[in-house]
């Protein structure tokens, strides 16, 4: 098959479904070949099941495209080194890297419990870190022995962590963080031929389909916004050689809606020189924030 992405070999995390799904098939379409992980894990990261990733696998060969399951946990080291080492093992070589498996224990802070916390950052943060962490190397190593690669990293935050959403503290924090982990991997891969960014969609999954019912549902007719479909064009190019260039960014991608999103930037400031007394501070913060710009309303506050 041949495409925007031939010849590459791409690794997608969650993609027995959902966006993960989308991302997989949408890649193998442009000629790359797949390795679709995912764990089968419910809604809220309980049990285990080997058939979502084989499904899609599946799917990937029927029309033509080349793919292969991998069904290890990527939260933990050897799952993904193992994720790492099934695509150089299956294919020769690793080419992008799409770090997308997540899932939901939403609760009001004051009902959060330290276990539902830990999950989420697990599954979320860790489960970005240890699959990039073990690509990086990789790659490094690539280009150590002179042969520089054209790799890529498409990160997942979301909307609720460059926004915050109500409900979801623990979610919002996890995809925070993987905005500053891009930033950073961004920094510091590009000298061994890594340019990593991260999307934040809005689509119709199962962590959001419950939680935002109105706002996902599926038309009678027309254009589905929503649809998981959507997202990934952008995940293909960001993932692809055609991409050079373009690192440590973050895009919201929705229904026909690109977005490049310009995160935390200086706005006004006050210095007196000298150090602020407390009500000098107070009145100088408040001062300055009649300056600012009103800063966007909170998923779920509107």
């Amino acid at each position: 098959m041949f495409g925007l992405c031939s010849e590459r070999v791409a690794i997608v995390t969650g993609a027995g479904r959902g966006l993960g799904r989308a991302h997989a098939l949408a890649l193998a379409a442009e000629g790359a070949k797949v390795v679709v992980n995912d764990l089968g894990v419910g809604l809220d990261g309980t049990g285990t099941e080997a058939g979502p990733a084989q499904l899609v696998v599946d799917e990937i060969v029927t029309r033509g495209g080349q793919a292969v399951a991998h069904c290890g946990d990527i939260a933990t080291t050897a799952g993904a080194a193992s994720l790492i080492r099934t695509a150089v093992e299956t294919y020769g070589r690793l080419d992008t890297l799409v770090n997308n498996a997540g899932f939901l224990r939403d609760r009001m802070l004051v009902n959060l419990d330290e276990d539902d916390w830990d999950a989420v950052m697990r599954v979320h943060l860790k489960g970005h870190f240890l699959p990039l962490k073990h690509a990086a190397a990789h790659w490094r190593a690539e280009a150590k022995a002179g042969r520089v690669p054209a790799a890529r990293v498409v990160n997942t935050s979301s909307g609720a962590g460059l926004l915050g959403s109500v409900g979801q503290g623990n979610y919002s924090a996890a995809k925070a963080g993987i905005v500053g982990l891009t930033l950073v991997a961004a920094a510091e891969m590009g000298r061994y031929g890594v340019l990593v960014n991260a999307i934040a969609p809005a689509a119709r999954t199962r962590m959001t389909e419950a939680t935002f019912a109105e706002t996902m549902a599926a038309p009678d007719s027309g254009f589905d916004a929503m649809a998981p479909e959507n997202v990934s064009p952008l995940v293909v190019w960001l993932g692809s050689a055609a991409s050079a260039g373009v690192t440590g960014r973050v895009f919201e991608a929705a229904g026909g809606r690109i977005t490049v999103m310009e995160g935390w930037r200086p706005g006004p400031a006050a210095d007196k020189g000298v150090r602020w007394s407390p009500s000098e501070a107070g009145e100088a913060a408040l001062e300055l924030l009649a300056e600012a710009a009103t800063p966007e309303p909170v998923y779920g506050a509107r």
